[in-house]
């Protein structure tokens, strides 16, 4: 009988795996065949991506992007969950709920309202407007308030005792005990704005600053009968996420267990 469950077990993961993978194969696929010569394997669709758009320039666009908004992310949310995690204060619950509360509100609401505050700072196509209104999200916050939460309170109180500061405490002691919450919810900002399209394409109006997921719909006005063109900017575009994820996978996974105890 447990034979039989873990094998059911087996074969859930691998159908949910093959639905999970099946659009980015399909694409890939589509990427590498040739419009000339069908069912052979070409690398022709990737060298006009890069002849038609600067993709290398996207990139690079979409890196500062990345490394700005991760470091912010990590450092505003830090700060905001430690106290919430391991403070006793007035109006702790309030502030829990109402940034729980923003959970359930989609992220487009919010669109008129960053507008206009990117608007007045005078941060329109800027690498900073479309850093500024994600750097904090209630997800992170949550993750790393749990980690905080899981640190043995007698640790601190053993800290406190030698001298230490707070600020000595947060970052000597408990931020080298998260690395793996911080690598986690690190490796979800980065992919959430390396792949976000909708407000950098509201802020940015000069191509020169387009990230590569704004850039590379530029592809689909150039090529728009050639869905192989799309599909190889669509997988370089995917690649250096994958990349990213395949070597932070062990500690995401860490940080996402200890996030679920």
């Amino acid at each position: 009988m447990q034979r039989l469950s873990v094998t059911a077990s087996y074969l859930a993961l691998a159908l949910l795996a093959a639905l999970c993978g099946f659009p980015f194969c399909w694409t890939l696929f589509a990427a590498l065949g040739s419009s000339q010569h069908p069912g052979q394997l070409s690398l022709d669709n990737f060298s006009d991506v890069f002849r038609v758009i600067p993709l290398a320039a996207f990139y690079l666009n979409s890196l500062w992007i990345v490394v700005a908004t991760v470091f912010w992310k990590l450092v505003v949310c830090a700060l905001a969950a430690y106290p919430l995690a391991r403070y006793q204060f007035r109006g702790a619950r309030l502030v829990l709920a109402v940034i729980l509360a923003t959970l359930v509100l989609p992220s487009e609401v919010n669109f008129l309202v960053n507008f206009i505050t990117v608007a007045r700072l005078g941060l329109i196509d800027t690498y900073s407007g479309v850093v500024l209104p994600n750097i904090v999200t209630a997800l992170s916050i949550l993750l790393l308030k749990q980690a905080f939460e899981e640190i043995p309170q007698d640790l601190l109180d053993a800290a406190r005792i030698d001298g230490a500061s707070e600020w000595t405490l947060l970052t000597r002691i408990l931020l080298p005990l998260i690395a793996p919450w911080l690598a986690a919810v690190g490796t979800l900002a980065a992919v959430e704005a390396w792949n976000d399209y909708i407000w950098p394409s509201i802020v940015m109006s000069k191509p020169s600053r387009f990230p590569v997921a704004v850039g590379v719909h530029y592809l689909s006005g150039t090529f728009g009968s050639s869905r192989r063109v799309v599909a190889a900017g669509t997988v370089l575009t995917v690649l250096p996420m994958l990349c990213l994820f395949w070597m932070t996978q062990r500690f995401f996974m860490r940080g996402m267990e200890g996030a679920v105890k």
